[in-house]
């Protein structure tokens, strides 16, 4: 079965499908390790560094806003698959979709890729 969510984060609704009933649609991080369980955004703050880790069982949809620097890594797949891990600078915000075992970033905010 599948739910579809609606959050309204300010003055923007956002919508999402999911197979998880309940889940959390926001969830503030300021531990130094999080791993993700269904949430629709993530911020990252109050923390010097913080590894994110993706974690494919239970999240297929994720926008990671961070105030601190960030290592984002799947537990499973890469990244746009070429990427074991990518490194998120304070103040940069990246959205990622799984699809068929990889994550895709489909959008972000200038994210420098080498």
């Amino acid at each position: 079965m599948t739910f579809i969510t609606r959050t309204k984060i300010g003055n923007k609704l956002f919508g999402s499908m999911s197979d998880l009933p309940n889940k959390p649609a926001i969830q503030t991080v300021t531990t130094p390790e999080y791993r993700t369980n269904g949430e629709e955004f993530i911020l990252v703050k109050d923390v010097d560094n913080c590894r994110v880790l993706l974690d494919q069982n239970t999240t297929e949809h994720v926008v990671i806003k961070t105030l601190t620097k960030v290592l984002i890594l799947p537990m499973m797949g890469q990244i746009d698959e070429q990427y074991d891990e990518i490194f998120i600078d304070k103040g940069a915000c990246a959205e990622f979709f799984r699809v068929d075992g990889n994550w895709y970033i489909i959008s972000s905010d200038g994210l420098k890729l080498e």
